[in-house]
């Protein structure tokens, strides 16, 4: 019985929260960089001369790669090779990728041979963007493996403890990062005075952030060498974390072919792509409803990220401990459509900072609700052993959302407003409808999902923390 219950690294809790602590450090600034240029959209415009088109195309290559395919790749590499290859090589390709994108945006690249031939080249949008949004398309290579790693990652070290506060932890500091560059890439950007304004500091400043992730993530490597070796030398606790069985390549169509996959999926990605692409125009949206600078209205919608961040450790809490994980996605999603649709009928008649700040602040409540209770749920109904490859798939199909949205937004933003070329005088009314359909469907597929449950008793209900020993006991007692 001893053996049965033989205590792991993860099972000590200063252990386990100091890995939780590295890799969401290399998360917290990953996410910084992807939002570093959200609030500067106006600024691109008049400086580099990027449209909302060019600027939409620029939001959407984030995920273009991860679209065709190099998702599922990716899952499969965190399967076969483990977290501490895939999170090292996952940090790194987010630097390569930083580091091109900078080179894009900065004065070193502007008016070269190759910015005038970039410019020529494909379509009409300028050459900065299209270089820039090609180290955005690398980064987000890195930062979409990045993510599906720490989940797997996290599932690791607290199975059987306290999974969903520790993603929750995990996501409230990433949204931390999302606060922080809403409220640091304005006044960065006028470093040099009002007028010297620049993009190229904050894209710096995060870059280099992403470098000190990247140490972060190899800090951690060493703790969970240590975890294997023990997971090894405990046959017990080896079969409990389904490592007796090797992932197959042929497990990928068994996901595929799961149709609660495909539900859990399509919520992810009709909710997950009204709330990324929205980031990328909330500012600027605000700027227009309310007629503010780029930096008041990124100090309003600031405080999205930080309602989710208040909320979503709490909720993971509740959700290790009383369940309810089906009815959380559902209360999320309506939350979201009355936020979008106050944006897109409310604020422009009523044009009240207050009304605004409300709206962001259940926004980043309805950002706690979901992501709180989706991620967790998924160890409860695939099996570990390709873990990666199911959160690598679900990523996959959400990315193919956030690939697509950014561009349609760009461009229904533009057919909506023919002629405006003044970046404060947008009308956002059609994009928010937009958003808020997303929402609507996404709310379908969460009753379905509650509906499924409820048949089929996967658990998506029920508390996440066991007692150890009371599993082991269990197991013991259970018939050959």
């Amino acid at each position: 019985m001893e053996d049965k219950v033989r205590q792991l690294l993860s099972d000590k809790a200063w252990a386990r929260w100091t890995a939780l602590i590295l890799v969401a450090l290399m998360m917290f600034f990953a996410y910084m960089f992807v939002d570093v240029m959200s609030p500067l959209q106006e600024l691109v415009q008049t400086q580099r001369g990027w449209a909302p088109e060019a600027f939409g195309y620029y939001a959407g290559a984030e995920y273009i790669l991860n679209v065709f395919g190099f998702l599922i790749i990716a899952g499969i590499i965190l399967d076969k090779m483990g977290v501490r290859f895939t999170g090292v090589l996952s940090a790194s390709v987010m630097f390569v990728g930083a580091c091109i994108k900078l080179y894009a945006i900065s004065d070193w690249f502007a008016g070269t041979a190759f910015d005038q031939w970039l410019s020529s080249w494909w379509t009409a949008m300028p050459g900065s963007a299209k270089l820039a949004a090609f180290g955005f398309m690398i980064f987000g290579c890195g930062c979409e493996m990045a993510g599906i790693t720490v989940s797997k990652t996290l599932a690791k070290w607290f199975e059987g403890h306290e999974m969903a506060l520790a993603m929750g932890l995990e996501m409230a500091l990433a949204r931390v990062g999302v606060f922080a560059i809403f409220s640091l890439s304005p006044r960065l950007a006028d470093w040099m005075g009002a007028d010297d304004r620049t993009v190229v500091i904050p894209v710096a400043f995060c870059t280099a952030l992403l470098l000190i992730g990247l140490i972060c993530y190899i800090v951690f490597t060493f703790m969970d060498a240590r975890l294997d070796r023990e997971i090894a030398a405990d046959k017990i606790a080896s079969a409990a974390s389904g490592d007796d069985e090797e992932f197959k390549v042929s497990d990928v169509a068994k996901i595929l072919s799961s149709k609660l996959f495909w539900v859990i999926a399509m919520l992810c990605v009709l909710y997950y792509s009204a709330i990324f692409p929205f980031q990328r125009y909330a500012t600027n949206m605000l700027q227009c409803n309310l007629d503010m600078s780029a930096e008041a209205a990124a100090d309003i919608f600031r405080w999205f990220p930080i309602g989710a961040a208040a909320l979503t450790p709490v909720l993971g809490y509740c959700l290790d401990r009383y369940g309810k994980g089906a009815s959380m996605l559902i209360a999320g999603a309506i939350l979201m459509i009355a936020c979008h649709l106050t944006f897109a009928l409310v604020l422009p008649v009523y044009q009240s900072t207050a009304l605004a700040f409300t709206a962001i602040i259940i926004l980043g409540i309805s950002f706690s609700l979901v992501p709180a209770s989706l991620w967790p749920s998924v160890p409860k109904i695939m099996d570990s052993r390709y873990l990666g490859s199911a959160y690598s798939l679900i990523f996959w199909v959400q990315n193919i959302g956030l690939a697509l949205f950014p561009i349609l937004i760009g461009y229904v933003l533009q057919a909506s407003n023919p002629g405006v070329t003044d970046p404060m005088k947008y009308n956002y009314t059609a994009p928010m409808l937009l958003f808020a359909s997303l929402g609507v469907l996404a709310l379908l597929f969460g009753i379905w999902l509650k509906v499924l449950n409820a048949r089929n008793h996967y658990g998506l209900e029920d508390p996440n923390i066991k007692d150890k020993k009371e599993v082991a006991e269990a197991e013991i007692q259970q018939p050959e």
